[in-house]
Order: structure tokens, then sequence, then C-alpha cells
């Protein structure tokens, strides 16, 4: 069982706030809030930790060799170093559109001075998120908070008859996970933008308000209202048809591809077709809100090469996925949108393990630069 304590501790021992540039505050401030929020929901409740019994809490087994063997390394690539591709002939490689076309770069170094490097982009496995039915349950940590799990916020995965009130909910948690970094496979000085070197709780749904609350969840993210009309709807179809080739329209913001609409960003799905359509399109909607909440940052692209930038519209492109649970998509990886017909057939347990598990890949343009002493 995973101690929570190591990653917890560090928050109650930060020094005294020295002055420092609003725009450094600011960067800050992403890390600092994730880090809070998940410390604070260790504190705000008396939590107490016990093992997941079967037919609540379903064990993921994640941290274990089910790392190496059920990760799809080969999606990894294609390397690019000074616009060189390497590698990339698996069903998980491609390059998205928005990514850098620079071949040489320069970033700020800790000499204080500009330092030259080359541009270098790779699929960064950055991101795990899980789905549950049952409110605080962690199967990635094989462990359920007992506290906050009340059957009053159970999930469902819906009737699936597709009658009117047909609808499916899940919590989800949303965790960092620098692979790269945890076995020191990569470890750029600029290409680890976010700061994070191990597994870590960044977001817990059950303390979200407006997950699962679609009214509320509409007056946080009122730009819904002017994607709710026909001719809105309609240019998904354009959307759900590119995105079977990877190439998902960053413009159409509203779209998830072949996987529904984007809005409400609500854990409610109206008319479930099974739980890997419908906890994709969650997915979706998760990083939609993060972007939307500034939690989340571009990391392709010429301006995302010394770290990531703010973006509150998600770019979708640069996102891709890979499931690790029930059944593992160990040798590929799919776009945002791309039909679950063409990577999710047969991966699925009906009534057995339904709560999948997802690997968020992320294309990470950054400038390796020359400098040997870090940032």
């Amino acid at each position: 069982m995973m101690n929570f304590t190591e990653t917890v501790t560090p928050l109650f021992f930060l020094p005294e706030h020295s002055p420092v540039s609003v725009f450094l505050e600011f960067r800050m401030s992403e890390k600092l809030f994730l880090r809070l929020f998940s410390a604070g929901l260790l504190l705000a409740f008396s939590l107490s930790f016990a093992e997941p019994s079967h037919a609540r809490c379903e064990k993921s087994d994640l941290l274990s060799s089910s790392l190496i063997t059920d990760i799809c390394w080969d999606c990894v690539l294609p390397i690019v170093v000074a616009q060189v591709k390497l590698g990339g002939a698996s069903g998980g490689s491609w390059i998205p559109e928005n990514a850098s076309d620079r071949y040489l770069c320069s970033c700020p170094g800790a000499e204080g001075f500009s330092m030259p490097g080359i541009v270098t982009s790779f699929w960064e496995p950055a991101r795990l998120i899980e789905f549950e039915t049952s409110p605080g349950c962690l199967s990635v940590l094989n462990i359920s908070l007992e506290s906050v799990s009340d059957p009053v916020f159970r999930g469902t995965h819906g009737r699936r008859d597709d009658s009117a009130g047909d609808e499916a909910f899940f919590h989800y948690h949303y965790y960092a996970f620098p692979i790269l970094e945890m076995l020191s496979l990569f470890t750029g000085n600029m290409c680890n933008s976010d700061g994070y070197h191990d597994l870590d709780l960044m977001y817990f749904s059950e303390l979200d308000p407006t997950w699962n609350d679609d009214t509320l969840a509409f007056f946080v993210n009122p730009e819904a209202v002017l994607t709710a009309n026909p001719l809105a709807a309609a240019a998904c179809m354009a959307d759900a048809a590119s995105s079977q080739a990877h190439r998902p329209y960053d413009s159409l913001f509203w779209c998830a591809g072949s996987w529904g609409y984007m809005y409400p960003l609500s854990g409610h799905v109206n008319h479930p077709s099974g739980a890997l359509k419908t906890t994709s399109l969650l997915t979706a909607r998760v990083l939609a809100a993060l972007h939307r909440r500034g939690f989340a940052s571009r990391t392709a692209g010429n301006g995302a090469l010394c770290r990531g930038e703010t973006d509150t519209v998600i770019p979708k492109s640069q996102y891709k996925f890979s499931l690790l649970r029930p059944l593992p998509e160990a040798e590929s990886a799919h776009g945002m949108g791309e039909s679950a017909l063409k990577w999710g057939y047969g991966r699925s347990i009906p009534g057995v393990a339904e709560n999948p598990v997802y690997l968020i890949w992320r294309w990470r343009d950054c400038c390796n630069t020359l400098s040997l002493s870090g940032r």
C-alpha cells in the first residue's frame, strides 16, 4: 500500500515567500494548488484506509510488473530530433499537426542567460485517469477512502435500454504519472516542464461539485451555450471523421470526435453505449475542464519548447490514449475521438471489470539545451 506521507509532508515545510516576479508566482501556482488540493483531501476527512473488497472496489494491481508489460513502449515513438524522425512504425505512432517545426532553440538557463539547444519531440506518457462507480475507490493505489464512500453518490453504467432517462455516471481520479522520469529513461532538463517525478494524485472528482451537477457545470463553463445549436452539432460529424485518422480539429473544441459532445463538463452521459466509449468521452471532458481552469498545459508547438504554456482551450491533437485496465492496449494507442470499435473491441468484461484505467500520452516538444546544470 502506498504511503501518502511522503507526498504530502513536504507541503507543510514550505519556506516563507520571498519577493519574486508575478510571472513566477503564476507558473508555480498550478503545481502548488494541485498538491495542496491532494493534501487538503487527506486533512479534510478522517480517512481510514482499507483494502478494497472485490464487490465494491476493483484492484487494478497497476503498481506491479504491469508497469513494464502493459504499457505500449513503442508508442513513445517517433522521437524527432532537429526534425529528423527516429522510429515510429507501430499503431500508436504519429506526429500531431501542431507540433514544433523548428530545428534549434534557446531557453533561459540556470546561469541567468539563454542556452542554445536542439528541439526534441516525442510522445510522453504523462497522466493516468481511472473511472469508478464506487466513490472513494482508488483502484490504481489499491485503497478505498471509506469516509467518502457514501452510496448516495454511487455511479452507474446506465441501463443501456435507450430509454429517455438512461444515463451513466462515473467518478474519476487523475494522477501525475511521469513514468519516463520514474524509470530515468529520459531526463532532458527542459523536457519535464511540470516538475513531477513520481506518481501523484492530482484531482479527485468526489470533491468537485461541478462533476455531478450539470447545471453548476454550465455556470462554470458558460461558453457551452454558444455551441448548443444544430450548426455546431453538425460540425462534429467532420471532427468525428477526421479523428479516425488521428487528426481531430482543435478549433472544434466542443466536439469529442466519435465519442460524443464535449459539454456539459460533468460526469453524466446520456444514452451510454458501453463503458469504454462512455469513459473515453469523460476523459476528453476531464482534460477540457482542466485546460479551462488552467490546470493543464499545451506541450506541443513552438511556444511550449521551454515549458508548457497555459491554454484554456483543449488542444485535442496533442493527446492520445492507451487502455491499461481491464485489458491493456500493450501494442498500440488511439487518438482523441477515435471510435472504440477500432481499439476497444474485446477489452472490457461486462459485469466483472467495467471501470477502465487509461494512460494519457501528450506530445512533448522541448528544447534540449546544452546546459548540464538544469534550468
